[in-house]
């Protein structure tokens, strides 16, 4: 449990020092933060917005090894993905599922004498679509990297006539299909709300959010509450930057001047189209676009999400999803589905974000590497030692995160005691492996919720649903507008998981704002319920409402 906000930064404010500063509550450095806390090292993690609010929040929902980094020839990167992927699986299966991904392929030999050029210049060259023999080729060696530590079926090539038969509204003049296994996040902000509930559960370890860095004295770190200008005077031996795009400043307001980062942007839409929710067949439909572009679009809670951009940046201007990137994608959806018409109407939600990449001016973006590295940007020697982590992606972060807590620890001089490999993450323990022991527990845990509503917990929040049945039992509960959340569970997530603006709510403590469930009656509920919780008042309650509205 993380408990309240205010009860963080009491604690943040009586304790103004550790041993280790993270700076970036993203994915990656909360990861970092449960690494060092299972250690037993004194650290905090300070994020200036809400939890996996940047970077971590626009992902395509993909726990994947990257096929297409194969001719990037980042054979390391696919390998480790693959058995991040595979131990995911296992260790958090509430919320990582696997997901039979298809790749519609119009030629046969295309990009057959173009790819080993990309592959040893990393120039795109004139774009042209993989065929289906390289496309095989790359799919024999994934599976090779991926079958290691895990149970996914190998891969299946069908011709036309299966392809036609099982998909009645693809485009004619797709030759071939290709399907293999990788894998899903509903709500990744979930499962990194889950990794910072683990490693606060060591009391060496501490994170506030809405707390930014407001630059160095002498060797000390000035931090702000962003929510009332308060400036904290924090000690620490070894600072941490794990903000993702924002790296660079990151270092310039410690007094480093670095260049590591670069970034592009990718954007995505969520829309509401039963009709090409149909045609996904329960999988994701990736591939290659004429541009050159590697696209997706698949069916996730009821929706349809299509993505994604890949266009360089200035990270200090506004990052938002245009009117060209929407006509990209609607377009998109006709060369595979030519037939059906997706329209701006149907768009539920739409976000972007920037890829923590390395600088790489000289690349095109697709080939700018996905892997990540660590930068010791400042030695222990100099009083205050910082490390910076370059790059990384949503489906390495345990591996990443323990890369990066071995390098501090190394600095700090703190010899790691256990590993996570295999330490299932917050609803993960204990949860059900097969369907007797799924009714088991169902049948343990139903009280007066009924079955039908312990599954629906069961599935959001695993095990971690336990308490919270606890609670409804106790109380009671009333469903709220949209049949999806109760008043009961909503004022639970506030009071544990330091929610602190309606947003944090609406956008990643639940799955409301991603399926574009913003009927007034549903988000005046959800802020009552936090007004209630957190003191607001009335003028504060209206302003909330205001951030939020679609």
């Amino acid at each position: 449990m993380i408990g309240t906000r205010s009860s963080r930064l009491e604690k943040l404010k009586a304790k103004p020092n550790a041993k280790v500063l993270i700076i970036g509550g993203g994915i990656n450095g909360i990861s970092t933060l449960r690494e060092l806390s299972l250690q037993g090292v004194d650290v905090t993690l300070v994020e200036k917005s809400d939890f996996s609010s940047g970077a971590s929040a626009a992902s395509s929902h993909m726990v994947h090894g990257g096929v297409r980094y194969l001719e990037n020839g980042e054979f390391r990167l696919v390998k480790e993905s693959l058995q991040e992927r595979n131990r995911l699986l296992k260790n958090a299966p509430h919320l990582v599922k696997p997901l039979k991904t298809t790749i519609p392929i119009f030629s046969v030999f295309s990009g057959i004498l173009s790819a080993p050029l990309r592959f040893l210049t990393h120039s795109p060259g004139k774009p042209k679509e993989r065929g289906a023999l390289l496309i095989k080729i790359g799919l024999i060696l994934y599976d090779t990297f991926g079958r290691a530590g895990g149970t996914m079926p190998r891969h299946e090539f069908w011709g036309r006539k299966k392809t036609r038969a099982h998909f009645p509204a693809m485009n004619s003049d797709v030759k071939f299909t290709a399907s293999y296994f990788d894998a899903s996040m509903e709500s990744p902000e979930r499962l990194s709300i889950e990794v910072l509930a683990d490693a606060l559960s060591h009391g060496n370890a501490n994170a506030v959010n809405y707390v930014s860095l407001a630059g160095q004295r002498d060797d000390k770190i000035l931090l702000r509450d962003e929510l009332s200008g308060e400036e904290i005077v924090f000690k620490a031996d070894l600072v941490i930057n794990a903000t993702g795009p924002w790296t660079d400043m990151t270092n310039a307001l410690l007094g480093e001047n670095t260049k590591y980062m670069g970034g592009t942007k990718g954007s995505h839409i969520v829309v509401e189209n039963e009709e090409l929710l149909k045609a996904c067949d329960g999988r994701e439909i990736f591939f290659e676009n004429k541009d050159g572009r590697i696209v997706l679009m698949y069916p996730l809670l009821g929706r349809v999400l299509i993505g994604t951009t890949d266009i360089k940046v200035d990270i200090e201007q506004p990052i938002e999803c245009t009117e060209e990137e929407i006509d990209y994608f609607i377009d998109l959806v006709k060369l595979v589905y030519p037939d059906i018409n997706v329209s701006r109407e149907q768009i539920v939600y739409r976000y972007s974000g920037v890829r923590p990449l390395p600088a790489a001016d000289d690349l095109s973006p697709g080939f700018v590497s996905r892997d990540y590295r660590i930068e010791l940007t400042k030695p222990m020697s100099s009083g205050l030692g910082l490390l910076s982590l370059v790059g990384g992606k949503w489906t390495t972060f345990r591996a990443l995160g323990e890369h990066l807590a071995n390098e501090a620890m190394k600095l700090i001089r703190v010899t790691r005691k256990t590993s996570t490999t295999e330490l299932p993450i917050g609803g993960g323990r204990n949860f059900p492996k097969n369907d007797s022991e799924r009714q088991s527990w169902l049948n343990t845990h139903s009280g007066d919720v009924g079955k039908e509503r312990a599954q629906q917990l069961l599935d959001r929040y695993g095990t971690g649903a336990e308490s919270l049945i606890a609670k409804i039992t106790e109380q009671g509960e009333t469903i709220l507008p949209g049949g999806e959340y109760s008043d009961i569970e909503i004022q639970h997530l506030v009071e544990t998981e330091s929610v602190s603006q309606l947003s944090d709510l609406v956008f990643r403590r639940t799955n409301i704002g991603f399926v574009g469930e913003f009927e007034k009656g549903l988000v005046d509920r959800l802020a009552s319920i936090s007004a209630e919780a957190l003191g607001w008042k009335k003028s504060e309650q209206k302003s909330q409402l205001s951030s939020v509205s679609k």
